[in-house]
């Protein structure tokens, strides 16, 4: 790990590993950002990529610090599911905001390429690899640029259930039916 990393929980790491479509702002520029496709690495490094002609490109070598934005599983709470009609409506989530120092380096392309297709692709009957695409990855790779975000800060907030008593809690579950968000208010509790 490197001295100046934070080392983000296991909480953060699972919402990042399963919502890895965040946002990149840059603290030189917040209106360059953008999202895009990350993965955590040790638990203390974002590794990514961006295309070459975007101007994150030209921030991060400017300024290297800035904020990673991921949204975890959310959604609407209807009092339409609830047996206590005095329940108001509301909206549960889970969020992460990172800070970081990230470094643009071309030596991680493929790394960040390979890594994320290997992510997207784990758990499905034929798993697809850059491989399959032939010559076509070189001319694709060179339009994009690998980086590392060393993490030196980490907030999680969570609103997966307030002040519910045991019915109207599992009300609320079975509104929300089979989702993920069901999932994490369950393993919350």
């Amino acid at each position: 790990m490197n001295d100046t990393a934070v080392r983000i929980d296991e909480d953060v790491a699972r919402l990042i590993a399963t919502h890895p479509f965040g946002w990149i702002v840059p603290h030189g520029d917040p209106a360059l950002a953008s999202p895009m496709p990350l993965l955590l690495l040790d638990g203390d490094t974002l590794l990514g990529h961006l295309p070459r002609a975007h101007p994150l490109v030209g921030a991060f070598t400017a300024d290297p610090s800035g904020v990673f934005l991921f949204q975890g599983p959310h959604g609407y709470i209807s009092p339409e599911w609830l047996s206590d009609k005095d329940w108001a409506p509301t909206w549960n989530f889970a969020i992460a905001t990172i800070t970081a120092e990230v470094v643009i380096d071309d030596a991680l392309t493929d790394e960040a390429l390979r890594r994320l297709v290997a992510h997207m692709e784990q758990g499905r009957a034929r798993p697809w690899t850059v491989e399959a695409m032939g010559p076509r990855y070189t001319a694709l790779r060179e339009r994009v640029i690998g980086f590392r975000a060393t993490i030196t800060g980490c907030k999680l907030r969570r609103k997966l259930g307030q002040d519910e008593s045991d019915t109207v809690f599992g009300e609320i579950l079975a509104g929300l039916g089979d989702t993920p968000l069901a999932q994490w208010m369950a393993e919350a509790r």
